[in-house]
């Protein structure tokens, strides 16, 4: 929590900054004329000494600005005297509070000999992480954002930046004097891989207990005011109650990074959980212990998993072909067709709704996707005749693809089947999945010499990067190359 000074509606107010909180906002409300501005996008009190010496009582460890609030109120509201005294021991409600916690809380009498000065500029560096703390000012914050992975760390009020390459170096040399103290911070060295016996492994996990249920649920409330995905929320609520069964009797308070190196190697690794599983979970543990529930794990120093660089898998357009003709439903083979047809994701099939085709333009609007991002794919005259058709028979209500129960979506697992049951019909051997279908349309359309620009946008990618691994699997590129076996 942080205070500040500030003009509000020409008046001397003084700005709450803190995360969001209902037991913190419930305390600042106490407080005389306590207001929200969505302005300030903050709680605001007035600038007097009542004020202060309530918020003081109320949150003893705010931080508080190194010159005095109240001076500088006095000296900028108008036909006001200024023969307003600083803070002293004998003023009522302080008479208990030592001289380091005034000077801490505002008013000083004199700053502590060996305390650091607000205004001044330190870098820590703690691992593989810079961390920066200097006072407030624009141009120093435009260029602390110019670094790859720079965050904002609310508690400790410092910018964390990734300590690689000339990072450190980029800092002394834009800081240069103005830096009063560069620290490192010495980390735990690096544990041996530890040597489990295969008796440790843990088989069956102790039910979650009531306090850590009340914390997952907050964690889940949480990620749901930050409008994560309903897929994100279900796998990290599991993988953090997996990890928090795991750990019993232990609390979530005393989790430590020792737990997470068990859990891996005691439960995830006995199970045969997926690379990505791993990534999750430790994702998931990262955010809950920011979030929710403060403890001696240090987040920071959890390992991920070394990363994966999978290619995607490619059908020829014969076994797609093949794969589209093979049923004879209509439902069924318009929904595969669709996916490949506009390189859709299977929840973005079915999430369609009839509006959201435009025939009239020829264009497909897929909404809220991956990443809350939309977008519009064309569709030619061949997939809005298939729609149609489509249409007249099954005259879906709400959704544009249907399961049994009108009104309701297809289901996943069903979709699933039905693609199955295609590769059995036409005789094809391998684990298709849906995903299959859209790498495929990627992959065509590069090697028909479609730019990599325009696919990315059709496919809804992020980044340039995640579209370029379809040039790894393009037949038309990888026949160019030829082997020098065959000059022998």
């Amino acid at each position: 929590m942080k205070a500040s000074k500030t003009i509000h509606n020409n008046q001397a107010r003084i700005k709450i900054d803190f995360p969001y909180n209902q037991e913190m906002s419930a305390k600042v409300r106490q407080i005389v004329d306590a207001r929200w501005s969505k302005t300030l996008g903050a709680w605001h009190i007035p600038c007097n000494e009542e004020s202060q010496n309530q918020l003081i009582r109320l949150f003893p460890d705010i931080e508080l600005p190194q010159n005095p609030i109240i001076e500088h109120c006095e000296s900028n509201s108008v036909g006001r005297s200024n023969s307003v005294e600083k803070i002293n021991p004998s003023i009522e409600g302080c008479e208990n509070i030592s001289e380091d916690r005034i000077y801490h809380s505002a008013f000083p009498l004199k700053a502590p000999q060996n305390g650091i000065s607000r205004d001044e500029i330190t870098i820590t560096v703690s691992g593989k992480s810079l961390i920066l703390k200097m006072p407030k000012n624009e141009t120093d914050i435009q260029f602390v954002r110019t670094f790859n992975y720079v965050r904002w760390d609310n508690r400790q009020f410092s910018w964390v930046i990734p300590n690689y390459g000339k990072n450190l170096e980029l800092l002394k040399n834009y800081f240069n004097t103005r830096i009063s103290r560069i620290e490192t911070r010495l980390l735990e060295q690096p544990k041996a891989t530890p040597n489990f016996s295969t008796t440790q492994i843990i088989t069956d996990l102790p039910k979650i207990d009531s306090e850590n249920l009340r914390e997952i649920g907050r964690f889940k409330e949480w990620m749901e005011h930050k409008r994560y995905s309903d897929s994100t929320v279900k796998t990290y609520i599991m993988a953090i109650t997996t990890f928090l069964r795991f750990i019993r009797p232990k609390t979530s308070a005393e989790a430590t990074n020792e737990d997470m190196r068990r859990f891996v190697y005691l439960y995830m690794l006995p199970r045969k959980l997926s690379f990505s599983y791993q990534n999750q979970a430790i994702n998931a543990a990262k955010l809950f212990f920011k979030t929710i529930r403060g403890s001696i794990l240090i987040t920071e120093q959890l390992e991920r998993p070394r990363s994966e660089h999978k290619l995607p898998n490619v059908l020829s357009k014969e076994e797609v072909s093949a794969i589209l003709h093979a049923s004879h439903n209509q439902k069924h083979s318009t929904m595969l067709s669709l996916i490949y047809a506009c390189g859709l994701r299977r929840g973005e099939l079915l999430n369609l709704k009839p509006e959201q085709v435009d025939s009239k333009r020829h264009l497909l609007h897929i909404l809220n996707a991956k990443g809350k991002k939309d977008r519009v794919i064309p569709i030619s005259d061949k997939v809005i005749g298939m729609l149609r058709e489509y249409y007249k028979i099954y005259r879906p209500k709400t959704w544009l693809f249907e399961g049994q129960i009108a009104g309701e979506p297809y289901s996943e697992e069903s979709l699933a089947k039905v693609l199955k049951i295609a590769c059995l019909k036409v005789k094809i051997a391998k684990p298709v999945t849906l995903h299959w279908l859209r790498h495929s349309y990627a992959t065509h359309l590069l090697e028909s010499g479609t730019d990599l620009r325009y696919i990315q946008e059709l496919l809804g990618h992020k980044s340039s990067k995640t579209t370029e691994i379809y040039t790894h699997v393009s037949e038309k590129s990888l026949q160019k190359i030829s082997s020098p076996f065959d000059n022998l």
